[in-house]
């Protein structure tokens, strides 16, 4: 049988004779001198099948959202066939504006994981270390020298979540900070006002003062501010020319989504939550961004165009957030394991009128970002995560119910579990 050309190209001209003959020369025949020495080929290992998205189960999700109070939202896909994108409802109630998968809007806390990328790289270069504690980088910053880096990036520091208080009632919280800029210092003593949640190193609770302290040590790193760092290493060599860092401007410039709160009141008008500065937030939830460029940040960043080997291997390795056996936490990173087996890595988003889902397999092959346009609404959360089913486990086979009984407790669907949390909410 002729060798297919790719390898005839890589095969020597005394291996083509011995081959035409009928002789197939011992791999560990020394090549006479000056002689082409012939390199064995090894078959290239088949990529693993894998199931085609099922877009309509991705159109049904959407418009889950959409029916727990998500004026719209949108998903696109990216796999071995290409994009595949779906929208439906309006990106602006008052307009009446389709939703546009090309529109940009608010990420949250995806940004977590662009700024666990800008710090790895930081390690990578020795300017810090994960083990080390942050008050080495930090003087006095915290109180207790055992919290490390890796605690900040782990949600594992013990430091209270500021915004639990912040947003105890839903828009007079929102309100009040809307328009305000705070410092650094200003959210990290809001913290430290409160009692610490845990021991350092001891168990995972989630906190947005970790990655406030995470900015504060990249513009320490770099002595520069951390939107320099994002757009220089990520954004710019990525060429995410939607994606910005735009802190304390107000503004999402360009055809955008806008964004709606639901109010704690049942049946309470929808609040336009578009316009704010996110100081509240900065670098863990302030980065604005679009489905593509989510899909390439989150493709690149899984086929290790951001960072070594050595730090991927640390930035994936995780421990359980809760006892589903289906949610995990890295480095700035989650882990979901679907109900069809397939892990996928990446992070959830809620910042006020928005949630966000991106996220990849290992291997970058196939990715997903997905948005609706509200928050404060947990339904709707849920509902956008069953995007995640939709597109990367394919079509469900018909089962019968006491197939479906019998399955493992590791095999959930997430649209069975509520949504994680990245802010507390009343619905």
């Amino acid at each position: 049988m002729p060798l297919p050309s790719h390898r005839r190209l890589t095969v020597s001209a005394t291996l083509i004779a011995a081959l035409a003959a009928g002789v197939v020369p011992a791999t560990s025949a020394v090549a006479a001198p000056g002689a082409p020495v012939a390199t064995p080929v090894t078959p290239a290992t088949p990529a693993p099948s894998v199931p085609a998205p099922d877009m309509d189960g991705v159109v049904a999700a959407l418009n889950s959202a959409m029916a727990n109070g998500a004026p719209g939202a949108m998903a696109r896909f990216t796999g071995p066939d290409g994009v595949r994108s779906r929208t439906v409802g309006v990106q602006d109630r008052v307009a009446g504006t389709p939703m546009d998968i090309h529109s940009r809007f608010r990420i949250g806390s995806v940004s977590k994981t662009f700024s666990t990328v800008v710090l790895l790289q930081l390690v990578q270069e020795g300017k810090l270390a994960l083990d080390s504690p942050v008050n080495t980088y930090l003087p006095g910053l915290l109180p207790d020298d055992r919290i490390t880096v890796r605690h900040l990036l782990t949600h594992r520091s013990g430091l209270a979540d500021y915004t639990n208080a912040m947003f105890e009632h839903t828009v007079p919280g929102f309100e009040a900070v809307r328009n305000r800029v705070f410092s650094y210092q200003e959210l990290v003593d809001l913290s430290l006002s409160e009692p610490r949640t845990t021991e350092p190193g001891v168990s995972y609770k989630y906190s947005n003062a970790n990655f406030v302290v995470v900015g504060m040590l990249i513009e320490k790193a770099t002595g520069r501010p951390v939107s320099e760092a994002y757009q220089s290493r990520i954004f710019k060599p990525l060429k995410l020319r939607k994606t910005s860092y735009v802190h304390p401007d107000t503004r999402i410039k360009g055809t955008h989504v806008r964004g709606y709160l639901h109010p704690d009141e049942a049946g309470g008008a929808l609040v336009d939550s578009t316009e704010q500065t996110v100081s509240w937030a900065q670098s863990a939830g302030a980065v604005i961004s679009s489905p593509a460029d989510l899909n390439t940040f989150t493709t690149a960043l899984m086929r290790g165009r951001l960072l070594s080997p050595a730090m991927m291997e640390a930035m994936t390795t995780v421990t359980p957030t809760d006892a589903t056996n289906t949610r995990f936490y890295g480095l700035g990173l989650r882990r979901y394991d679907l109900s069809c087996g397939t892990r996928v890595y990446g992070h959830t988003g809620t910042v006020q009128g928005f949630y966000t889902y991106a996220f990849s397999t290992r291997d970058g092959r196939r990715s997903l970002s997905a948005l609706a346009n509200t928050s404060n609404h947990g339904a709707a959360n849920t509902a956008l995560g069953g995007t995640l089913e939709a597109a990367f486990c394919g079509k469900k086979p018909a089962a019968s119910a006491s197939a479906r009984a019998a399955a493992p407790s590791t095999a959930r669907d997430l649209t069975s579990l509520p949504a994680e949390r990245d802010l507390p909410e009343r619905h």
